[in-house]
């Protein structure tokens, strides 16, 4: 399920885009239904840069087909690699997108120093974050959700993302909030335990959000839309550099 809007981005053919803290690749993979846009997946994860070149390749075999990408989708590459170092020239992308990254970062002004680099002036930055409040409910419910290796060390209050971005440069054009379905399942894991996922409920609630990412019925997509103002898990602002 996507956290970044793609329509919000303005890609045109032959646009270039890099997706730091990649994980499975689920936005390297919308980019493949974008018509000559080369895709770039970077992530410190060993297993998350296997799992999203085999999803990726998987889905090219598909081309062709009503799942299969766009027939004149561009290259894609997926690498492991450091946000705080990355191996790319100086304005080498049109677009960048950090989705789910910086609050894992001890450092984020010094990943967004180097996304600021491979940017080009004019260039599209996508951020999200988790937002404020559903996150701090998780803080409250489970020590062991801020305190387990790679979790969350910090929460954004949305002034701050916003402060974040400007101090680099930044104009921001757009934002919104995702994934208010997900609140409650992360609520519960919270509650009952981050290990407990043989809880009923919890268990309920998962495969809840895998039929809804599967199937995609209206019923569940109104819902998310019309609970994204009050309990959207997410953040998500759309800026460009200056």
């Amino acid at each position: 399920m996507l956290t970044i809007e793609v329509d919000r981005l303005g890609l045109r053919p032959g646009a270039k885009v890099l997706d730091l803290g990649c994980g499975g690749g689920r936005h390297v993979r919308a980019m493949r239904f974008v018509p000559r846009v080369a895709a770039v997946g970077i992530d410190l994860g060993e297993q998350e840069v296997v799992d999203a070149a085999k999803m990726l390749r998987e889905l090219d075999t598909a081309s062709g087909t009503a799942f299969g990408p766009d027939p004149e989708a561009g290259p894609w590459a997926v690498m492991r690699g450091s946000g705080y170092r990355l191996p790319f020239a100086t304005g080498a992308f049109d677009c960048v997108i950090v989705s789910e990254v910086l609050e894992h970062l001890h450092e984020d002004d010094r990943a967004l120093d180097e996304v600021t680099r491979v940017l080009k002036p004019g260039g599209t930055l996508a951020v999200s974050v988790p937002r404020t409040a559903p996150e701090a409910v998780c803080w409250a419910l489970s020590h062991q959700y801020r305190n387990s290796p790679g979790g969350h060390i910090r929460i954004y209050r949305r002034s701050q993302l916003r402060g974040l971005l400007v101090r680099h440069g930044y104009r921001i054009f757009g934002s919104h909030f995702a994934h208010a379905l997900h609140s409650p399942y992360w609520w519960l894991k919270c509650a009952v335990g981050m290990d407990n996922d043989g809880f009923p409920l919890v268990r309920w609630y998962h495969r809840l959000l895998v039929w809804d990412l599967m199937q995609r019925p209206k019923l569940t997509r109104l819902l998310d839309t019309m609970l994204n103002p009050f309990i959207g898990k997410s953040i998500v602002m759309y800026a460009v550099k200056g």
